[in-house]
């Protein structure tokens, strides 16, 4: 399928053929665009921001700049240009109102179907695209007799509406719109259709001029026409001024605090500048409010299946209510969109589209892109796409041998496949990057393109139907974790999932039973040798230089140890896909589960017994700081500081074992120190963090390759995973909780 990307790095624009999506994800519908808006605000402003300088990007984006020392500061700076280069090569789709039909409906979906006409918002999701998938809250049905090209204003239109609505507005209401492009066309019929009185002031006067055809009382094009209409007609000023301008000047703020009356209302929905006058604002009592894009419920996956601090019985207006609102002010005939829509482009030419926007076209309002009737997807290669010399067809030789390259699949390629794992394995000798395999054709064919993987496809079970592919990776979000290792093992294929390895204990369950049918099936089979497939869970700390490093300096105390983990974890907003209990897990199955597992290495047992306590308090989750503690089957004991509290700029984790007469120290895993007799011995890496992914994935290959046993035994990633349930389990009731995998079948270790 065809698709308009841009590179963050360079700023350029492409039309491209990316895999289109073949199914819906849970809580999305996968959609047929029909049309789609370009927005001039806002897509010109991120292409403008894109095509700086490194530099220049750094100086445009002072929140950017921020997190970057942050990250150098605590990482290193390796680690930090290694990140901060990932996310600027990641294509960025262009686009986010459109309307089409519906292809298919994910888990969880009930009240669209398939061949519904939709209309979609959301950056990322409502895309340039000719087939998307997008969150059921960010999606509205189309009224008959609405066409899709004035449907593919949705979200434009909601984020009008949601501006009005935060004026608080009532009949005969007086009110300016400064700003007259796309959205302040869109606010001023909004305000007619509620019944206001409504000036307008923009630079253009064909966009003044427009605007009076579409209802608007007078419209001016400076800042003194403005000043001198509201003191002719409103001696006493306007009830609310909504900004729409696209400026970093400060005037359209200073205007709006003029021509107000006293008690009035600014509501800021543009980009412009917000340096707030004090004496005006002061003298008048003005409030002075921003909009949230088009409403409550954007940022927020499924209302029903979230714990949200505002249901929507208690917000009348969410995001997809303002949609479906501003849809039925079109059918209505109370929005017009035919004098709004200037210009029409098939989605072939996009490009030329983009191109009149640039080069300022005064006449160029509302920009569609045209796409054609729903196309054909066959098996996530519609648009044919295959990669370099080799063909994308999967072929038919047998897997890797100690004499073959191993060939790897991937499941999944997000920000940390990207950024930090498929870096690290780069430079390994004997891989071979097969397949790759995302949801998304378009992060599919951005790896694919950037590792050197033969072919990509949106439909996984290509990889797991591969013959060629030994080893496949998941590296998908934690909720799917525990579905595709099953999948893998019942594959025959050597397995490496990032951590968590399950979220509940019903997977696990599954999942052991997998494996263990997966070993007897070995044995009776024959194949590879006696021992099932290879599986290895995420936990790279345990094989980082610093870790492996203090294990070899405490295998000669013969006493159990004290091993302590300092998390400076950092804040995850409370709509972080982290926090939800079906995707994420939460921060203690999903994250802490690491240094549980570290705690296990360095001790050399298995936890028995935990317990937790959290920090309650406004704003939190609770996994988002906690104090565990546990006991270990050879009576070493762990504890485990994990909090999101803290400065990020300060390192990110320190571990402390103590035992025997002797301290070992591992500092953000760039350091590590080891103290016995008064004697002091360290190691350091100068230049970056090293929390051992390319070690662990060295480490996998070779068992692989030479036949041998697995790394980490299963039973440890068991246990691992039960203990961070009981720390859950812990937290609810309040006590210590045992950690039992008799129910499991997994024998227990001593």
């Amino acid at each position: 399928m065809k698709q308009v990307l841009q590179s963050y790095r360079s700023g350029e624009l492409e039309l491209t053929d990316v895999l289109a999506p073949t199914e819906a994800r849970r809580g999305q519908l996968l959609v047929a665009t029909r049309a789609s808006v370009v927005s001039m605000g806002t897509e010109k402003a991120m292409i403008d921001i894109a095509r700086k300088s490194l530099l220049g990007k750094a100086l445009a984006r002072p929140d950017w700049r921020r997190q970057l020392m942050d990250k150098v500061r605590a990482e290193g700076i390796a680690e930090a240009y290694r990140q901060s280069m990932s996310r600027l090569e990641a294509p960025m789709p262009m686009g986010y109102s459109s309307a089409g039909v519906v292809l298919d409906v994910g888990d969880g979906v009930s009240e669209f179907s398939e061949g519904d006409r939709v209309a979609c918002a959301g950056a990322g999701y409502a895309s340039h695209a000719e087939v998307v998938c997008v969150p059921r809250n960010l999606c509205a049905a189309i009224p008959d007799g609405v066409p899709f090209g004035e449907a593919a204003f949705v979200a434009l239109g909601g984020i009008a509406l949601e501006a009005v609505r935060m004026a608080r507005v009532e009949l005969g209401h007086r009110v300016a719109v400064i700003g007259l492009g796309l959205l302040g066309q869109l606010s001023v019929q909004l305000l007619k259709a509620a019944g206001c009185h409504v000036v307008g002031m923009d630079l253009n006067s064909q966009r003044c001029r427009l605007a009076e055809e579409l209802g608007c009382d007078v419209a001016v094009t400076s800042a003194e026409e403005m000043r001198s209409l509201v003191v002719g007609r409103w001696p006493f000023g306007c009830d609310a001024v909504i900004l729409l301008a696209a400026t970093a000047s400060n005037e359209p703020l200073e205007v709006a605090a003029e021509i107000c009356r006293e008690r009035g209302r600014v509501v800021a929905a543009g980009m412009v500048g917000l340096d707030i006058p004090r004496k005006p604002f002061y003298e008048k009592e003005l409030d002075l409010v921003v909009s949230r894009a088009w409403g409550p419920g954007m940022y927020d996956r499924d209302y029903e299946e979230r714990d949200v601090k505002y249901p929507p019985a208690y917000v009348r207006w969410t995001a997809q209510a303002n949609m479906a609102e501003f849809l039925a002010q079109v059918a209505a005939g109370r929005v017009r969109l035919d004098k709004i829509i200037t210009h029409r482009f098939p989605i072939e030419q996009a490009l030329e589209a983009y191109e009149l926007i640039l080069e300022g076209e005064e006449s160029a309002m509302g920009v569609l892109l045209t796409y054609p009737g729903p196309p054909e997807v066959h098996g996530g290669e519609a648009g044919g796409f295959a990669l370099g010399r080799r063909t994308a067809e999967v072929g038919s030789q047998p897997l890797s041998t100690s004499h073959q390259p191993l060939a790897v699949g991937l499941i999944g390629a997000g920000q940390f496949a990207n950024g930090t794992l498929l870096p690290a394995m780069k430079g390994i000798e004997g891989l071979r990057f097969r397949g790759v395999a995302t949801a998304s054709g378009l992060s599919g064919n951005h790896t694919a393109r950037k590792f050197g993987f033969e072919y990509a496809t949106t439909d996984y079970r290509k990889i797991l139907e591969d013959p060629e592919i030994a080893l496949v990776f998941v590296l998908t979000r934690h909720g799917s974790h525990a579905r595709f290792v099953t999948e893998a093992l019942e594959a025959g294929k050597h397995t490496f999932v990032e951590k968590p390895l399950a979220l509940n204990v019903k997977q696990l369950q599954e999942l052991v039973e997998v494996y263990e049918e997966a070993g007897r099936r070995g044995d009776a089979e024959g194949v590879r040798s006696s021992s099932p497939p290879i599986l290895m869970v995420g936990f790279n700390r345990r094989f980082s230089p610093s870790a492996r490093w203090l294990k070899e300096r405490f295998a000669q105390v013969d006493e159990p140890l004290a091993v302590h983990c300092t998390v400076n974890a950092g804040f995850v907003p409370r709509d972080h896909w982290v926090h939800d209990p079906e995707q994420g897990g939460g921060r203690i199955i999903g994250e802490v589960c690491h240094f549980v597992d570290l705690i296990q290495y360095l001790s050399g047992s298995v936890p028995v017994r935990v317990y937790a306590e959290t920090i309650k308090a406004r704003g939190y989750q609770p996994s988002d700081n906690v104090t565990i503690t546990l006991r270990m089957a050879n009576s070493a004991i762990g504890s485990i500081v994990y909090v999101a509290g803290g400065d990020k700029s300060y390192p990110r984790e320190r571990v402390e074992v103590f035992g025997g007469g002797a301290v070992g120290v591992i500092e953000n895993f760039k350091a590590a120190t080891f103290t016995r007799g008064g004697r002091k011995q360290r190691i350091r890496n100068w230049l970056s963090v090293d929390r051992g992914h390319r070690a662990e994935i060295e480490t996998l290959s070779t068992a692989i390759r030479s036949g041998g046993p697995a790394p980490t035994a299963f039973e440890e990633y068991v246990y691992t995973t039960l203990a961070t349930f009981a720390v859950e389990d812990s937290l609810r009731r309040g006590v210590p909780a045992s950690v039992e995998p008799s129910a499991l079948g997994a024998e227990e270790k001593a």
